[in-house]
């Protein structure tokens, strides 16, 4: 029987089978195309095929930075995750069909390592969720600028692009950078913008950051240094006395370094070099006032005009204190008279004086006290080698153990000084110089050696015993400063009787000087040498030891003899 036209061919069938096995192919958990059929308030309603439909919420069409615009009609893909749930419905979601679809392409763009726009969108701990058209991505707040950016609001919610630096799929993470972005923009405008720059040039710009170091000037896109060395001639302590952030200056550029982009500027360049004929400004010898503007631990800076500091060492911060701290000779800010002392153009330095503005101590004190004359002073140290006395005028002077006491070692004898105690000396020399006086305690009394008498060897002296040791006598020469030491072999002519115990202090004994020598400063006496040289006197007189006499015998003869001559 024919066909009519109200009714199917057989090819019309066989098309709907076709499509009735195409629609019927669909599974769980893949994205499958739909029409929307009605929308119900918030709700799509989709068909997806054989009459099945399901319902998703509009805001899953939407997203950051976009809102949905669907009408009845539209064609859509969604994930279907189940084709049929207990109301006979099919559950399906846009916003798993999105994020299966960006993965995709997002998936390509880390692998070409292309960039991906996306939206920031929330805060999370340690940076924000960017939306990248439905796939969801960590942003860590070190990734989002180049500098800190304390204020992140200006960024949220607009679309912009991004540079996925991980991703791992099977746990669903996705890890981007704004920061890589910018920074491959700047380089290419910082690359574009130093070889426009050149080496001397003037230009203005804007200080963007200020550190203790210096100050980083916007040149319109790059930064340069303005170092705290470079912004004036004269002492900077810190940028922020002469700069402020946001502040427009005009600076010269000084240095480029086209492989790291470096630029170095400068502000004290623009304005004339104060050091320019600075020996004519200052010369040596001359006086002028200065401000300090810094200490430390060896001198002080003064200011001599802006741009023009010189140093003044701290040896020759004071005549007379030495070792002490400049801060405790001067302060900040204080006006100072100086005296220049050297001036170095090429170097840059000018050395100065504190002290040379004074008048010398050491001059003055060689004018009123010239050399042998006699002065009070107390003990200021001791040292190993002598005493040191504060003089008149604040200035010291040194007495050498040499020249403490004319008998006694000076070892000895400067254990009967103690700081503080006052001291009368001769001054002994002045050397201005090298600031040195020169002073001597036993030069205040006359020279023993010098005022000997008829003190000389050979005589024959008193000497009274000031101590008594197993080794011999110690004995001082009546009617003079003298000491000696008479050791035991010295105390007899007798083997038997030299024995120190049969000695006493302060016991009275005759003894022979066999040295008196001058150069040495040593006077020896012995008792042993005065008999000896009477026993030969006694024997010239009286008879030969030979002629069977004894010495007893003609001893006691001599002895009667000057006896009877005194009655």
């Amino acid at each position: 029987m024919p066909a009519t036209a109200t009714q199917p061919t057989r090819e019309d069938f066989a098309a709907l089978l076709e499509e009735s096995f195409s629609r019927t192919n669909l599974t769980e958990g893949s994205v499958v195309k739909g029409t929307i059929v009605a929308i119900e308030k918030d709700i799509a309603v989709i068909d997806i095929g054989l009459k099945t439909e399901g319902r998703v919420p509009m805001k899953e069409f939407a997203g950051p930075g976009r809102e949905a615009a669907l009408k009845v009609g539209d064609e859509v893909e969604v994930f279907l995750d189940r084709i049929e749930n207990a109301l006979g419905e099919a559950v399906l979601s846009r916003d798993k069909a999105r994020r299966e679809e960006s993965w995709v392409k997002l998936e390509k763009a880390f692998t070409a390592n292309e960039k991906v726009t996306g939206v920031i969108f929330n805060q999370v701990k340690g940076g924000y969720t960017v939306d990248l058209d439905g796939a969801v991505a960590f942003l860590p707040r070190s990734q989002v600028d180049i500098r800190p950016i304390r204020d992140i609001g200006p960024l949220m919610h607009n679309a912009q692009p991004f540079q996925i630096l991980k991703m791992d799929r099977r746990r669903g993470n996705i890890v981007v950078s704004r920061r890589t972005v910018l920074e491959e923009t700047r380089a290419g405008q910082r690359q574009e913008l130093v070889s426009s720059l050149e080496e001397g040039q003037v230009i203005d710009g804007v200080v963007k950051n200020i550190t203790d170091y210096g100050a980083f000037v916007d040149l319109g896109g790059i930064d340069g240094l303005l170092h705290v060395t470079d912004i004036a001639w004269r002492r900077v302590n810190h940028p922020t006395e002469v700069l402020a952030i946001g502040q427009t200056v005009k600076v010269k550029i000084i240095k480029i370094n086209h492989e790291t982009h470096r630029i170095s500027l400068g502000m004290k360049q623009l304005q004339g070099d104060p050091w320019e004929g600075i020996e004519a400004k200052f010369p040596v010898g001359s006086k002028v006032k200065g401000r300090v503007t810094n200490i430390t631990d060896y001198g002080a800076f003064v200011e001599l005009e802006p741009g023009i500091e010189g140093l003044v060492h701290v040896s020759e911060m004071s005549w007379t204190k030495k070792n002490v701290h400049p801060g405790k000779i001067v302060s900040t800010s204080q006006e100072v008279e100086v005296a220049v002392l050297e001036v170095d153009s090429v170097k840059r330095r000018i050395s100065l004086g504190l002290k040379q503005t004074l008048a010398n101590p050491w001059d003055s004190f060689a004018e009123k006290h010239p050399v042998g004359s006699t002065i009070e002073g107390e003990v200021k140290n001791k040292t190993e080698f002598g005493l040191f006395l504060g003089l008149e005028g604040e200035v010291d002077g040194m007495v050498h153990l040499s020249d403490l006491d004319w008998n006694r070692p000076g070892e000895q004898a400067i254990e009967e000084y103690k700081k503080g105690d006052m001291v009368k000396v001769v001054i002994l020399d002045v050397d201005v110089e090298k600031e040195r006086i020169s002073l001597g305690v036993k030069q205040t009394q006359g020279d023993p050696f010098a005022d000997a008498g008829d003190l000389k060897k050979g005589a024959v002296v008193t000497c009274e015993v000031t101590a008594v040791s197993d080794a011999g006598v110690d004995v001082k020469i009546i009617g003079t400063d003298f000491t000696s030491f008479i050791k035991r072999s010295d105390l007899s002519r007798d083997r038997g009787e030299q024995r120190a115990d049969r000695f006493a202090v302060g016991e009275k004994v005759d003894a022979r000087v066999t040295l008196f020598d001058k150069r040495a400063r040593k006077v020896s006496v012995s008792i042993k040498a005065l008999e000896i040289a009477e026993e030969k006197e006694a024997v010239a007189q009286y008879g030969s030891s030979d002629a069977g006499a004894t010495l007893g015998d003609i001893l006691g003869t001599a002895l009667k003899r000057a006896g009877g001559k005194k009655e």
